[in-house]
């Protein structure tokens, strides 16, 4: 059974007002029907559901995110630190042998394993202690993301029924994102892999299915073998970025006066590529990116996110 979690008022209600009208045992009889329905068994719903309440944390971290005011320059400081540049680089020799099959399987190179890896979880370090069973099933009661967060639960549910994980080994962040490599429910179900062999597709403990899984969500994400994630350029004058999904030629952004930041000319490759300028006043550095930057995009949809994972794959293998 899952255990209760601390600070719970003795009506089992979060701490902080609640979106949803219904008493918590209703809406998780309701839940509980429907997970029958969906072929959830009713010794995993016995097991992980009884007693299950609401962790009033969760609702106010969910409701007291970031305004996302950091700049990015202040960002990539604190995210691409000497520590965690040393420490990729660390795990890139440890890991050379397991990476190089990786690679070899999934085609993606080790060192953007490395860095999402990295990035994600402090190379495994920081994973997240909530339960997510129960952090999935307050933030769907709560009802602001109600749809996306029970269709997350069920999944949850789907993974403990096939025997990947036990309900109390089942921990993650106050949002759902489990494991080494932080997937949520349903990108666990699409893209996790047991590249150990022993049965389950393990992505708290197994460093096999941990970067076996980040390389496989990447590759089925759409990433491109023998192209990087872009580079650093300097603007003509008066060049606005518009972003990774305005896709030009590389050809036409160097016939535009684009050129790479130390001003020289861009490569001859005919790949397409976008203009990103991370800074939200424009200002800053401005990246050229390609498709493999969209790819990262697809794992966070934010320019900060993707951007440091990719300067952090790049500086674990700078000498």
């Amino acid at each position: 059974m899952l255990a209760v979690a601390a600070g719970l008022l003795p009506t089992g209600l979060p701490a902080v007002a609640q979106a949803n009208e219904q008493p918590f045992p209703v809406w998780l009889g309701e839940f509980r029907q429907e997970a029958l329905t969906n072929g959830i068994s009713p010794a995993v719903l016995e097991a992980v559901l009884t007693g299950l309440e609401p962790i009033p944390r969760v609702i106010e971290l969910d409701r007291r995110q970031p305004e996302g005011t950091m700049t990015f320059a202040t960002y990539r400081t604190r995210v691409v630190a000497e520590p965690r540049i040393q420490q990729g680089r660390q795990m890139l020799q440890e890991n050379a042998g397991l990476l190089a099959e990786v690679e070899r399987r999934y085609g993606v190179p080790a060192r953007f394993i490395v860095a999402l890896w990295g990035i994600e979880t402090s190379y495994g370090r920081v994973t997240g202690n909530f339960p997510v069973v129960a952090s999935l099933a307050t933030l769907a009661y709560d009802g602001r993301r109600a749809a996306f967060f029970r269709s997350e639960l069920l999944n949850a549910l789907r993974i403990l029924q096939q025997g990947h994980i036990t309900p109390d080994a089942m921990l993650g962040s106050w949002a759902g994102a489990m494991g080494q490599s932080q997937f949520m429910p349903s990108s666990f179900l699409n893209h996790a892999v047991d590249l150990d062999g022993d049965g389950r597709r393990d992505i708290w403990n197994s460093r096999a299915d941990v970067l076996g899984s980040i390389a496989n969500y990447l590759a089925s994400s759409g990433w491109v073998g023998g192209f990087t994630w872009g580079r650093e350029v300097r603007l003509p004058a008066g060049m606005v970025a518009a972003g990774a999904d305005e896709q030009r030629p590389l050809a036409e952004w160097a016939r535009f006066g684009v050129v790479q930041a130390d001003g020289s000319p861009l490569p001859a490759a005919d790949v397409a590529a976008g203009i990103v300028t991370p800074e939200r006043d424009g200002s800053g550095p401005s990246f050229i990116v390609y498709e493999n930057y969209r790819v990262l995009m697809r794992w966070n949809r934010s320019n900060y996110f993707a951007l440091a994972v990719s300067d952090l794959a790049d500086r674990i293998v700078q000498p």
